[in-house]
């Protein structure tokens, strides 16, 4: 018996071995793990064919070790998902299916489910009054729940699209089927978490990076079980196993948190479609800033449009101030202004939210005397100055040093940080408002496990306070006592060598404009920029996204851009520059026999070293989607040929988020 074996190698073939010596063959069955020798080591593959016939010399095959499985792991869908997957982003196949499985489950331990249990102390969720858009909304996708649909859930920020969620959830629970959601971020996980668990009284699964390896595999093995009824997790949760899906849910779709930055490069939103057309089930896209993609498939109406309009309850959307600071005095990033208006929110005992997207205490350490920058020995960046706990940190290969006392160039002691971040901040804030809590959310203040559901119960503790933080406190989170939000710095956005800087800019803008005057009480918020005469800044706070959208939109179409042309990148890393420029330059040389794609490159990337490797980039376009798949299709294994040898590390990005 040869047996035919996916493992997580580069290699985009399946690779055959001799059953195991003295093995039942009862006990091959497709969809078990097996441990096999591979070279100098042992692999974990998954079984996916027993036949009696093989290309390999008899001589050369090696018998498998052991099965470690009694029953296949992963169902139809999956394997489905997985092979779609590969194709599409042109990637092992043994790769992206033995990615599917908890780490555990690749180490070789054992797959064996404990029981999941009921929270308890949750006090039950009050249903609120639905409005007609949100009844709507509802309607539609109980009509279309037996088949596949996309819906686009566009409500505005505070309009009720949980709500949506968790009434879509309650009928597919009465019905007997599960639900997964996903969201960008793991700080959301624990908020929405205890919102689902408060109106749900069945097994509610979490599944993330944050959690021990112990935890994923009880949260996976319950899915699959259907003994967890709803799953929540971040983009790997796509592909959880589930006994009986009814519904996926992808909530802030537009996040660019949602693809998958290294090795395998997919998009979740994008598996979530596919997944839900093989299940033949529904799928809710829901954001109140969605992604020009999304906008586009609905008016090519492959999406359903769900439409949420106003604020739920009696909720107003804030009014918007933009306060332009090009000849305006600046205390530590805050203008005269701003600080004035804390101090007038800050006395009706109401809470201030300030978003800088900037962590650290500044971003430079400059000598005063010569122009000397401390910067990484490993990337081509600065390092970040940090007061708390001191050290330079280098906030893309993590490389930290002490802080100097002199310069390294001309010895001298005149040494200062340059720039904001949260951190000054928080020390400026201080000074202002000695007796207010003082609460900063960032990846440097909730790197403790459970930090984050600390700093949010203390938000909701407080009801005079002022929140700092990065984009983590402006994703999702519904903070009733916020009347005030001040975005520090709204000008990173609208000048960036990215064409998607400016789609992200605006929703990030009405992401946190959108914790303010969430409730009874109205919201303000104000934008600080040295540009306020921008047209997009103007078209988006006067007219709304949808307008801006639609300028973007017009922008792409017109200068064939994404959506309306398809990109895909390869991305080289080498020691030696030359080395990355000259392996993409013979790619490029493989493209340029066909007219059907047009080729960009290389050039350097933005960050051109990073963690002491040279990053050059090649992009290939192409004005249908099907002609770009066609061409890579052929092009990945002529490029694997050339890349036999050579001493560069590379890989294929399709549809990047990044460019």
């Amino acid at each position: 018996m040869i047996l035919r074996i996916a493992l997580a190698t580069p290699l985009r073939r399946l690779f055959d071995y001799l059953a195991p010596q003295a093995i039942d063959p009862s006990l091959l069955i497709p969809g078990v793990r097996i441990r096999v020798p591979f070279q100098s080591r042992t692999l974990i593959g998954i079984l996916l064919e027993v036949t009696d016939h093989t290309s390999v010399p008899p001589h050369k095959l090696k018998y498998a070790l052991e099965v470690l499985d009694t029953q296949a792991l992963l169902p139809a869908d999956i394997y489905q998902l997985c092979e779609w997957s590969a194709d599409y982003y042109h990637y092992a196949f043994g790769e992206v299916l033995l990615s599917a499985l908890p780490t555990s489950l690749r180490k070789g331990k054992a797959a064996e489910a404990s029981p999941i249990s009921l929270p308890s102390n949750i006090v039950p969720d009050i249903k609120p009054n639905l409005n007609h858009a949100q009844e709507q909304a509802i309607t539609s996708i109980k009509n279309m729940q037996s088949s596949f649909h996309t819906f686009l859930l566009d409500g505005v920020t505070g309009s009720g699209k949980t709500e949506v969620y968790l009434r879509c959830i309650d009928d597919i629970l009465q019905a007997g089927k599960q639900a997964l959601v996903l969201v960008p971020e793991i700080s959301l996980t624990p908020q929405t978490i205890q919102r689902f668990q408060a109106r749900f009284s069945v097994p509610i699964a979490a599944l993330h990076s944050g959690l021990t390896e112990k935890k994923r595999l009880q949260a996976w093995l319950a899915a699959r079980n259907g003994d967890a009824k709803i799953v929540i997790g971040t983009r790997s949760a796509i592909f959880t196993p589930f006994a009986h899906l009814g519904l996926i849910i992808v909530d802030e779709e537009h996040d660019t948190s949602f693809k998958q930055q290294d090795r395998f490069r997919y998009h979740a939103r994008d598996l979530a479609i596919v997944r839900a057309r093989t299940n033949s089930i529904p799928v809710i896209l829901g954001s109140a800033t969605p992604s020009l993609e999304s906008l586009l498939n609905v008016k090519r109406e492959r999406y359903l449009h769900l439409s949420l309009p106003h604020r739920a309850g009696n909720a107003k959307p804030p009014a918007f101030h933009i306060l332009n600071t090009q000849h305006v005095e600046m205390k530590e990033g805050l203008s005269t202004r701003l600080l004035q208006m804390i101090s007038e929110h800050l006395a009706q005992e109401n809470q201030v939210l300030l978003f800088l997207n900037r962590r650290g205490f500044a971003p430079v350490l400059y000598c005063t005397q010569c122009a000397w920058m401390a910067d990484c020995p490993r990337c081509n960046t600065h390092l970040v100055y940090h007061r708390t706990p001191p050290r330079l940190q280098c906030h893309h290969c993590d490389s930290q040093a002490r802080i100097p006392t002199a310069c390294a160039s001309c010895k001298s002691t005149q040494l200062q940080p340059i720039g904001i971040g949260t951190q000054r901040l928080e020390e400026m804030l201080a000074v202002h408002f000695p007796d207010v809590a003082l609460i900063r959310v960032d990846r440097d203040s909730t790197k403790r496990k459970g930090a984050m559901q600390d700093l949010l119960a203390q938000i909701n503790q407080q009801n005079k306070a002022i929140l700092l933080g990065t984009q983590m406190l402006a994703k999702g989170h519904h903070f009733p006592q916020v009347t005030l939000v001040g975005i520090v710095d709204a000008d990173s956005g609208l000048f960036n060598t990215d064409f998607r800087a400016v789609e992200q800019m605006g929703q990030l803008i009405l992401q946190v404009a959108g914790r303010a005057g969430r409730e009874e009480k109205p919201g303000t918020v104000v934008i600080q920029t040295r540009h306020p005469d921008h047209a997009l800044l103007q078209t988006l706070i006067r007219d709304g996204y949808q307008s801006f959208a639609r300028t973007l939109l017009l922008e792409r179409e017109q200068a064939v851009l994404p959506p309306y042309s398809y990109f895909a990148i390869f991305r080289a890393e080498a020691y030696a520059e030359k080395k990355a420029a000259h392996f993409l330059t013979a790619i490029k040389e493989l493209c340029l026999a066909n007219n059907a794609v047009s080729v960009l490159g290389p050039v350097p990337a933005l960050l051109a070293k990073r963690k002491g490797l040279h990053c050059q980039h090649l992009l290939i376009k192409a004005d249908k989607r099907n002609v770009l798949q066609g061409f890579l299709a052929d092009l990945i294994h002529r490029v694997e040929e050339i890349s036999v040898g050579q001493a560069v590390k590379w890989v294929l990005d399709v549809d990047p988020v990044e460019v």
